[in-house]
């Protein structure tokens, strides 16, 4: 399982990085957002997969008995993804204003229409 996860944030990363590198507004977001997931991936890989109990010790013994689930990559993992969330939707705007204004989304064509001004 770990294994399939491991080529699935490689190839996360790999299209993340591809879409990154086209001239493309849509698909620089696009890429950002892959990017992210694959980043939250690798996180949740590097905690170990663990089906376990929640991390609360019983009563009655000062130490955990059986496995159990680390929150700590879990809470990283919440908060990146609240965080990207705060990113891309800020992009998404960012692109459809540049777009209003522009009326493109290729990165060439704006650097050109920048320097006509």
């Amino acid at each position: 399982m770990e294994i399939l996860l491991a080529i699935l944030v490689g190839l996360l990363y790999a299209s993340g990085i591809y879409m990154i590198l086209r001239r493309s507004l849509v698909k620089l977001i696009i890429g950002i957002i892959l990017l992210g997931n694959g980043a939250n991936l690798l996180i949740f890989l590097l905690g170990r997969i663990t089906k376990g109990l929640p991390p609360i010790i019983p009563e009655n013994s000062k130490v955990f008995l059986e496995a159990y689930a680390d929150p700590v990559p879990q809470a990283l993992i919440l908060t990146a993804i609240v965080i990207s969330f705060g990113l891309q939707s800020f992009a998404i705007i960012l692109v459809k204003r540049a777009h209003k204004v522009v009326r493109t989304d290729d990165l060439d064509e704006m650097n050109a229409t920048d320097e006509d001004s």
